[in-house]
Formats: structure tokens, C-alpha cells, sequence
């Protein structure tokens, strides 16, 4: 089973729609959403009417854009520091913690007071949710709103073997398996689904070919294999927020395109929602029993 994932969405009106369009051809089985900006509200609305068949999930983010509480430690100009600044704190244990479960909760009551839900999966923007301090905050909340065997969370570092397997962008991935130290046996000890397999990294350059990058993302996949991507629409808003840019209308030409189920089909592996097969894997747990 491979999930793929579609993070960033209400980042921006033109990255919002284009995953909402590849939600509509049935290519994604899971989006993450960024709620601390001015786009969430309205368009997390229209991802709760058109997601019904994908999990969703919240993209917990302290990197990008402004803090939903005052974080006067933290964020002293209003603005989240940089992926750089925040691992140096986490791993110095110099992160302000009251400030950073203070944020955490505001992140989830804003995802449900527009889903009307808790979120189906947990992960984080660059992936800070499985650093230092932070995992273990998140964790914390997330059994504070009884999410056990409810939500899943978000594995980014994969095994040794499949990431030197897969080759592409084998870089990135083995800094997230190092930053991601205990992190999975910690979310398993509190009792929370995970994903079995994490590809999906990129340079973002604008002259990859997305279609072959992604068939390496589909080597040597784990039982429950989750695929991030970026797809969206460049618009003013995202030029101005993010770089990462035209490889955004790569991917979403590629998830339209015919050329991912042809993929999935050559190497006998379906799309499919991790929250079902943790449901499944958690019953026959019970089962063998």
C-alpha cells in the first residue's frame, strides 16, 4: 500500500487549489495543512468538503509565517525563526517549551474549529515534529485529545537500506533519519499509527523530471509507504512565502498525468489512506493475540 501525501496545503490560494485538484482525480490519499495563515479558514472549508476520501492532517509549522500566540522568547518580531535556528535550539534543549505547547494547542484548535474534527495524522513543516522537545510536546497533546489509535503520525526517516536503495536525494533523507533518532519507537510507545516507509525528498530544482524522481520514490517501499509531494500553482502569494516554486506545477502536471497509476500498476502496489491500514494492522495485532 502507498499513501502520498500532499503537504503545504493553504499556503497559498494557487498551491491550495492545485492540491484540491489532484484530490478530485483520486492521486492523493493524504494532504497536510498549514492553519497558521490568512488562507486556512476558507480554505479549510473547501478541503472538508472535498477530502472526505483522503486523510487530513495537520501540518504543524513553527518556520514559516507568524505564531497563532504570543511567543515572545520564540518568535520575539512576530515571525517563526528559521528550520536553521530552531534545530540548533532543540538540540541545545534552549527551545522555550511553555511557548512551544502553547502554540501546539492553538494549531490544533484552529485545525478543528474549521474541520469540525481532529486531525487524521500529525507531521510537521520541515519536518520539525520528530525533533527534540517538540516530538515529545506533540505526543503530549496529542494524547491530551485522546487521538490514541485515532491518528497517525508521520515517520520522515526511513531505513538505512531503502533510502541508499532509492538513490535520489539520498541526502536530505539520511539528515531526516539522523534528526529522527528514537522517534519512532517514542510515537510507538505512546500508541500512535505510523507510516512503514518515507520517500518523497526533493532539491526542488527546476529542470528534474519529477516522473523519474518519483519512480524512485516507489523502490524498495515498506508495508505502509508514504510519499510527500508538493503540488500547487505558483502565484504572487507563494513567491512572496516560500521558494520552492515551479516544481510545485511539475508535480501537480505529474499527479494528473496517467502516469501514476501506470506506475503503481507496473509495480503492483495501490494508493491507499494510512489511518485504514493502521486500523487493519491494529486488528490483526488484536487478533494474533
Amino acid at each position: 500500500m502507498v499513501a502520498v501525501c500532499a503537504d503545504d496545503y493553504s499556503l497559498s490560494y494557487g498551491v491550495s487549489a492545485g492540491i484540491l485538484e489532484a484530490l478530485d482525480a483520486g492521486r492523493l490519499t493524504a494532504v497536510s495543512a498549514l492553519v497558521n495563515g490568512r488562507r486556512w479558514p476558507a480554505m479549510g472549508l473547501e478541503l472538508s468538503r472535498r477530502g472526505r476520501n483522503a486523510d487530513v492532517g495537520l501540518h504543524f509549522n513553527i518556520t514559516l509565517g507568524r505564531p497563532l500566540s504570543s511567543m515572545p522568547q520564540f518568535a520575539p518580531n512576530g515571525e517563526f525563526p528559521p528550520l536553521s535556528k530552531v534545530v540548533q535550539m532543540a538540540f541545545g534543549r534552549r527551545l522555550p517549551m511553555d511557548e512551544i505547547r502553547t502554540e501546539i494547542d492553538r494549531q490544533f484548535d484552529r485545525f478543528e474549529a474549521v474541520i469540525d474534527r481532529p486531525p487524521d495524522h500529525v507531521d510537521g513543516h520541515q519536518h520539525i515534529h520528530v525533533l527534540p522537545g517538540i516530538r515529545t510536546a506533540l505526543l503530549d497533546a496529542m494524547e491530551a485529545r485522546k487521538l490514541g489509535g485515532r491518528a497517525w503520525v508521520r515517520d520522515a526517516g526511513d531505513g538505512l537500506h531503502r533510502i541508499l536503495v532509492r538513490g535520489a536525494n539520498a541526502r536530505k533523507a539520511l539528515s531526516a533519519l539522523s534528526l529522527a533518532g528514537g522517534f519512532r519507537r517514542e510515537v510507538r510507545q505512546r500508541g500512535f499509527g505510523l507510516n512503514d516507509g518515507f520517500a518523497g525528498f526533493s532539491d526542488f530544482h527546476p529542470s528534474f523530471d519529477y516522473a523519474k524522481i518519483f519512480q524512485s520514490y516507489l523502490r524498495a517501499p515498506g508495508s505502509r509507504h508514504l510519499i510527500m509531494c508538493h503540488p500547487g500553482h505558483v502565484d504572487e502569494e507563494l513567491r512572496r512565502l516560500d521558494p520552492v516554486t515551479i516544481t510545485r506545477e511539475q508535480e501537480l502536471a505529474f499527479l494528473l498525468s496517467t502516469r501514476l497509476p501506470e506506475m503503481l500498476e507496473k509495480r503492483g502496489l495501490r494508493l491507499g489512506r494510512l489511518s485504514q491500514a493502521n486500523r487493519n494492522l491494529s486488528a490483526e495485532q488484536t487478533a494474533a493475540q
